[in-house]
């Protein structure tokens, strides 16, 4: 099942989406319960998505594939562990909408990720009970400037800027028909109206895997339904300047859009 949030004539809403993508049936409530449908519905063209949910906090994991460290870092990834940060949830936006530059980031690149999103309270989980507390997946950007993260040699302000989080388009709850050690996840940018893929990597360069993850954050953090974890961002990560648009696609749950601005 996918859930969307959208926003109507009516107001924003959260919605069941068609597994073709072409209808929009509101819920009431959230989807951390069985739908209970309204009975009204929307073409998916006559409605915008939103970022499919506003969480209490995003939660990423950086590092945590091989050729994305030796990419970025110069290092091998037994030099370089994956390391835990915090986005707020003002950096979240929906799909179209503006990643917005502002004049102090330089050099501004975007990370394509499957991202987690939480579906009830839980706290020191074990790896492999992991799909007992996810909701289900959707997909990030997890947008970074470059020149802020090494300079300030700590990652909240790089990666935490306003808009600096794409979300969606929305949440896939079926996790068993993924094969998430062997997933595809691309990022195409399209750039002076050339497009070009620029990653293009898989789930087997995960360093640590979705249960381990859990497992690692969960043992400090609470975790709330609606919170959104990143697993990490592949290579091919590249600059992306206003005017500029970056699609990240990924089998199984779609793809995310959003053209780049400047602030």
């Amino acid at each position: 099942m996918r859930f969307g949030r959208i926003a109507t004539p009516e107001g924003m809403t959260f919605a069941v989406i068609d597994d073709e993508g072409t209808t929009a049936k509101q819920i009431k409530g959230t989807p951390f319960t069985e739908p209970e449908y309204t009975g009204k519905e929307w073409p998916l063209e006559s409605v915008r998505l939103l970022a499919p949910m506003l969480p209490s906090k995003v939660v990423a994991i950086g590092r945590n594939y091989a050729d994305h460290v030796a990419e970025v870092f110069k290092q091998s990834a037994e030099h370089l562990p994956p390391t835990l940060f915090l986005k707020p949830p003002t950096a979240v936006i929906g799909p179209d909408a503006a990643i917005k530059i502002p004049d102090f980031a330089t050099r501004v690149e975007f990370e394509g990720e499957l991202a987690l999103v939480i579906g009830v309270p839980c706290k020191s989980v074990q790896a492999e009970d992991w799909k007992s507390v996810v909701r289900g997946v959707t997909i990030v950007n997890d947008v970074s400037s470059r020149d802020l993260q090494f300079a300030d040699g700590q990652w909240a302000r790089a990666k935490g800027i306003d808009t600096f989080c794409p979300l969606g388009p929305w949440i896939e709850t079926d996790l068993d028909k993924f094969d998430f050690d062997d997933l595809p996840i691309k990022a195409h940018l399209t750039h002076d109206g050339v497009t070009e893929t620029k990653q293009d990597s898989n789930s087997n360069q995960m360093i640590w895997k979705i249960g381990k993850i859990i497992e690692f954050i969960t043992s400090s953090y609470t975790l709330l339904p609606g919170d959104v974890i990143c697993t990490g961002s592949p290579a091919g990560t590249a600059e992306m300047v206003p005017g500029d648009a970056i699609e990240v696609e990924i089998d199984g749950i779609g793809s995310l859009r959003n053209p780049v601005e400047r602030a």
